[in-house]
């Protein structure tokens, strides 16, 4: 296939992978304003649980996803704004994390008696996901954004950057795969009978399933590669040439 032709495919499949990200955080939105009772602060510890979905899914996988994909997604900027970019998305992702975090941990904590903490898988591989996404924020930031590490380190790191960035990634959907059926079957008393909230919470699985997979496809693919350009050269190697 030729340059051309692969350069298309990657646009329409980004371009799909976008309207799939936007539709999962319409759908989340809808499920959880329509089927959930909205949200709410600290006086109501369960409609304030209802930020933790939808904070998780634009946070941690939504913008987690298109972080992993500014590279490839913007290959004519120049490298350096690109890893600003990447951090940035990343910062903000973090944020929605944390705030999401808070959310659930209150919607536990503050009812009258209090709900255990931390006992399902979900909430294990969630962690899980969480650790592994700041680690990786934090060593990203270190090795290629702050001075100190010298080229020969940054390049050995490179590929366990990408391979934790991605496990981070693909733990964060399990999760919520995890998370959003453990809310469906503790929440919707009709789950059996196709009721639609039910269908609803499925589709939206569905939707991180097709997000993730569309995402780990197009950062793997070797021929959908950003080539680097001129000018990036004098940002690996401070020359101007």
């Amino acid at each position: 296939m030729d340059e051309d032709a692969t350069l298309t495919n990657f646009k329409v499949l980004y371009v799909v992978t976008q309207l799939c990200g936007l539709t999962m955080i319409i759908l989340v939105s809808c499920w959880v304003g329509i089927h959930l009772g909205g949200v709410g602060g600290t006086a109501n510890p369960k409609l304030e649980f209802n930020w933790h979905p939808l904070f998780m899914t634009i946070g941690l996988i939504f913008l987690y996803g298109n972080s992993i994909l500014v590279y490839r997604g913007f290959r004519n900027v120049r490298k350096k704004t690109l890893k600003f970019a990447h951090a940035g998305i990343h910062l903000t992702a973090f944020v929605l994390t944390v705030i999401a975090l808070i959310t659930v941990f209150d919607s536990h904590n503050l009812p009258v008696p209090p709900i255990p903490n931390m006992y399902s898988l979900h909430s294990w591989i969630g962690m899980g996901a969480v650790i592994v996404f700041g680690l990786q924020y934090v060593a990203g930031f270190t090795a290629y954004l702050a001075p100190g590490w010298r080229q020969a380190l940054k390049v050995a790191y490179m590929p366990l950057h990408i391979y934790f960035g991605l496990f981070g990634f693909v733990l964060a959907i399990a999760s919520a795969l995890m998370g959003i059926t453990e809310k469906a079957l503790f929440s919707i008393s009709d789950y059996s009978s196709f009721s639609s909230s039910g269908v609803m919470a499925n589709s939206l699985g569905c939707l991180y399933v097709i997000f993730g997979a569309l995402v780990v496809y197009l950062v793997t693919e070797g021929s959908y590669k950003r080539k680097p350009l001129p000018e990036d050269a004098v940002l690996l190697t401070g020359v101007n040439e």
